[in-house]
């Protein structure tokens, strides 16, 4: 007897509300392209990475595909510009040894974690090269793009123009030393080389002379109104990359040197510029395009990357970390703008800072929780729901050993373990391996069913929205209310005294199962695959679709042998 799906729906009026504004978007096909923010190539990624950008894009992508929309997730290693240059030449190594050897652990690392890409490349490629320059020369015939003479920093000793990491000094806002020649770490605020107080040359420590160059710029400053109006128009974008981007605008914008003195990067395409090299923060913005030309021409159809990046109806979604929404929400826009012939990012979501026991990640004082570090101990899993669940990611976040030991132990094991296991372990045992027959449904029973209606649609509702902690805290919420429901029911009784009643118990706790499967599958998709497969389901959980989440699993289902699928950790343990 199939249960009465009548009135099934979210109960919840101002769910209801949100859900049918939201209707028309979450069911429509869309060509999406999300990216993560290029990581650069000459160290290896932390956990603060993580939180910040690649599993809260994953997890974003993931849901779009089980929604069904024609998305792709691309990403690439960052892998021209100064600091892998300047480290190249302390080392005594080519600047691409640097950068093969990152590009080939992040991308590991990216991919251990669950990062399901469709693409993952690096600028390094004659693709992107190309890409590059044609970006350029169509800005230059537009004539936003122009040569002009330059002040610049000169080394005697060295006989070289030095670039901005090649100078250090003194920051002329906050007085910060070891200032860079392009930021200041201590204020953030973003330098010029000859800004620095007291600067010298990174590599031989001679003090620079000021002498007048020949560099290319873009005119940023050209881009002031349209960049108001646009940042003003999108409202759905996240505050804090909204009003980052408007305060630097009310600063007024200048225009950008996007070329620089070196013989590492994407080579100016202009015949007397040989010597130079186009600016790191131009070229790699352009890697989102490159990698998804690369994933067309891998799937054989070198045009098909244009359904992302130039069609109206296209969207873009930017995943980033706090430090470059200004290159993200004013230059990259602005560069697009002028080209004329790019869809402009649909939103730019960016992750704030993670700390680890209150003290900020440094790798110099090895205070940090490299990704290889973390997985040689543990499953990926448990970070990424400690990742998404401590916090908003408009907020800054901490990252705690006892905190991440209480989640895994209390929350992954106790709650969501737990009545998984359970519920499966009373199936195999009581009913002969089967998903038993449910009759005589009342009212306590016909709730779990809405509450699995509820939940979905409540997570649709904040995914779209990018607030994947409330989203993960809601999928939790429906375990433990099967938690509850089992223990309200004790089929462990019912079994003996009233057969019928525990039947039901175990049908339903199973469609919760069922649903929390395709529910975990964005956030937690190794745990996901497995709960598929104790299902006995076919095919893998990462082919499946949203609207199958409320589906029910069908009575005298085989289900497999039901095993663990968390392991707690020791109150003691620690990575080192």
């Amino acid at each position: 007897m199939r249960v009465n799906r009548e009135n099934r729906g979210p109960s919840n009026k101002l769910l209801n509300e949100v859900t049918e504004k939201l209707h028309g978007v979450l069911t429509l096909t869309q060509n999406i392209v999300v990216t993560a923010a290029i990581p650069y190539a000459n160290a290896d990624l932390h956990i603060g990475h993580l939180r910040s950008t690649y599993i809260p894009a994953d997890v974003y992508t993931r849901y779009l595909r089980l929604k069904g929309q024609n998305v792709i997730y691309v990403c690439a290693t960052d892998e021209h510009g100064t600091p892998i240059s300047l480290r190249a030449e302390k080392e005594g190594v080519t600047p691409k040894a640097i950068t093969d050897k990152y590009n080939k652990t992040i991308h590991e690392d990216l991919i251990s974690v669950g990062c399901s890409f469709d693409n993952f490349s690096r600028t390094t490629t004659q693709l992107h090269h190309e890409q590059t320059q044609r970006f350029f020369r169509r800005l230059l015939e537009k004539n936003y793009i122009y040569r002009d003479e330059y002040e610049q920093l000169f080394c005697p000793k060295c006989n070289r123009f030095l670039p901005d990491r090649y100078v250090e000094g003194e920051c002329p806002h906050c007085g910060g030393d070891k200032a860079r020649g392009d930021a200041c770490d201590v204020c953030g605020r973003y330098l010029k080389p000859t800004e620095l107080t007291k600067p010298y040359c990174v590599s031989c420590g001679t003090t620079p002379e000021t002498r007048k160059t020949v560099h290319w710029f873009f005119k940023l400053s050209a881009f002031q109104d349209f960049l108001h109006k646009w940042l003003e128009k999108n409202r759905d974008f996240p505050p804090n990359v909204r009003n980052y981007a408007l305060e630097w605008l009310r600063e007024g914008l200048r225009d950008w040197c996007i070329t620089r003195d070196l013989d590492w990067g994407v080579p100016v395409p202009v015949g007397d510029s040989k010597e130079k090299v186009i600016y790191v923060w131009f070229d790699a913005p352009i890697g989102y395009i490159s990698s998804t030309r690369e994933w067309a021409c891998h799937k054989g159809d070198a045009e098909e990357w244009k359904v992302f990046w130039q069609q109206e109806d296209s969207k873009i979604v930017h995943f980033i970390g706090k430090d470059i929404i200004y290159h993200h929400a004013i230059f990259w826009p602005a560069m697009l703008q002028a080209h004329g012939d790019y869809t402009l990012p649909y939103k730019i979501v960016a992750g704030e800072y993670l700390t680890l026991e209150g003290k900020k990640m440094s790798k110099s004082r090895e205070w940090v929780i490299g990704v290889k570090e973390y997985l040689e101990k543990f499953e990926p899993d448990p970070l990424r729901y400690y990742l998404i669940a401590v916090s908003p990611l408009t907020k800054d976040a901490d990252f705690s050993w006892a905190e991440f030991i209480r989640k895994n132990n209390d929350e992954l094991a106790d709650i969501l373990g737990n009545f998984i296991h359970r519920t499966l372990a009373f199936t195999y045992r009581f009913f002969d391996k089967r998903i038993p027959k449910a009759e005589e449904i009342d009212d306590p029973d016909q709730r779990i069913l809405e509450t699995i209606t509820n939940v979905k649609h409540e997570v649709e509702v904040f995914l779209e929205k990018q607030e994947f902690h409330r989203a993960i805290r809601s999928i939790m919420g429906l375990a433990a209310t099967g938690n509850r429901y089992l223990n309200a029911q004790e089929p462990w009784k019912a079994v003996k005294e009233n057969p019928q009643k525990a039947a039901n118990t175990l049908y339903l706790s199973n469609q919760i199962v069922k649903a929390l499967s395709i529910l975990l599958e964005p956030f937690l998709p190794f745990t996901a695959e497995r709960m598929w497969a104790l299902l006995n389901l076919p095919g893998s959980i990462h082919e499946q679709k949203w609207g199958e989440i409320d589906m029910e699993l069908a009575s005298n289902h085989v289900i497999k042998k039901p095993e663990p699928l968390f392991s707690k950790i020791d109150s003691t343990t620690q990575l080192r």
